[in-house]
This record gives C-alpha cells, structure tokens and sequence, in this order.
C-alpha cells in the first residue's frame, strides 16, 4: 500500500511536531514547513496527498498559501487555525479548504479528519468508486466526476473541492430537491448543526461561477423554505 504524504504548515513548532508525531504514528510520511512561502515551495516541489495549513504565518498566510495551491489542483487542505468565530470557518471553506479544525485541537481527531478527506479524495479520482456516472451535461455545462473539472460553454470552470462536491450532487438528481441539511451531511459529512450558512455561501459563490446572470432561468434554483435543486 502507497505511504500517504501529508505537509504540514504551521508556525508554531511544537505544533507542527505533534501532529507530526500522530500522522507518523498512523503510518503517513510527513513534510513541515514554518512558514507559508517554505510550505507552497515543498508542495510545489514534491508529491503531497494532503496539506494540514495554519492561517496566520510569517512570509505568506494560510489564505494566501491556499489560493496558490487551488492554482495548481484539488489537493485535500485542512485548516488548523486559532481563528475560531464561524466568518473564519466559512470563509476558509469559501476558498477552497476542505476541512477546518480550530486550536486547541485533539490530534486524533485531527488524524480522524485527515484519513476521512484522503478516502474521499480517491474516491473520487476512481481508485476505489468505478461503477459511477462519470460525466453528466446539463445545459450549457459538463461535468467530468474523474477529472473534476466543470466546462460552461466548452469554457473550464476552476471550482473548490467543495463547489464540485455540491453541483455534483444536485447534478446527479436534476430536479430533486436537496435541503441545506442533506447537501452538508453529504458533502461534508459531519453533523449539520449549524451548516445552512455554509450551504448557502458555498451554492452562491458557485452560481457567481456558472451561471450566465442575463438568463432568466437559473441553473441552480432556490426553493424557498426547502432547498436547491439543479434545473434539467
């Protein structure tokens, strides 16, 4: 079986050595980095299978360093930050974090989080899901599940992990309804707790990505009081 390789971000030390320790425990190899611009440099420079990413750094912040990343692939990013009110959580989600754990944090958990985002991370590159529909059109646009890559108008789309996971979704099911609760279980698989405003931020920087605004008829359409659905 291939060893996973995780990069860790983080400025603090003693951080970035604990969690170190816990991945290696669990059979990962591991690459830190102490600042933001050392950090993208080792993932530009080697084969990393997920990215662990503290906001505020020296050099280049998390966000900054995430945006880089996005520029390149879909890598799986986990923001470890001490940033803790839910604008910081979903903004980094926004930009195209998968996961978000704030400090003080538990490392098992934080290893929890890491093997689920690496399972789902191939499956949906196919290593493990073959039997799925793997390009779905509707409309103006095309979606490639292996690739995950989205065309409007032949044009490529560049969504966050998240955005692709959410169109996908309601993609599959072209005119079911998907309430907030269900699309984040789904695409984020935790709890829903308090996730309609994620839900809500994720399908409006998404619909900014694909939809043409001089149509009157929206590609993702709201139903009020239930949910979203994509329009066939």
């Amino acid at each position: 079986m291939q060893t996973r390789t995780i990069l860790i971000i983080e400025d603090e030390v003693e951080i970035a050595e604990l969690v170190s320790i816990h991945l290696r425990n669990e059979g990962f190899a591991t690459l830190l980095a102490h600042d933001g611009k050392l950090g993208l440099t080792l993932f530009q420079q080697r084969s990393i299978d997920l990215v662990i990413l503290d906001i505020m750094m020296p050099e280049m912040n998390g966000h900054e360093v995430l945006t880089k990343i996005r520029q390149i692939n879909q890598t799986p990013v986990i923001f470890l930050s001490a940033k803790q009110s839910d604008l910081d959580k979903i903004s980094g989600l926004v930009i195209g974090a998968d996961d978000y754990m704030t400090k003080p944090f538990n490392p098992l958990e934080l290893v929890a989080r890491v093997n689920a985002q690496l399972r789902r991370a191939f499956q949906w590159t196919g290593q493990t899901v073959s039997s799925k529909v793997d390009v779905i059109n509707i409309q103006n646009v095309s979606l490639d599940a292996d690739q995950r890559t989205v065309l409007v108008n032949e044009q490529k789309v560049n969504l966050t992990p998240k955005e692709f996971d959410i169109f996908w979704l309601l993609a599959s099911s072209p005119n079911q309804v998907f309430s907030s609760e269900k699309i984040f279980q789904r695409v984020w698989k935790e709890d829903y707790f308090e996730g309609a405003n994620t839900v809500m931020v994720h399908i409006r920087t998404l619909r900014k990505k694909i939809e043409d605004t001089n149509k009157a008829n929206r590609l993702i359409e709201t139903v009020w009081g239930v949910g979203y659905k994509v329009n066939a």
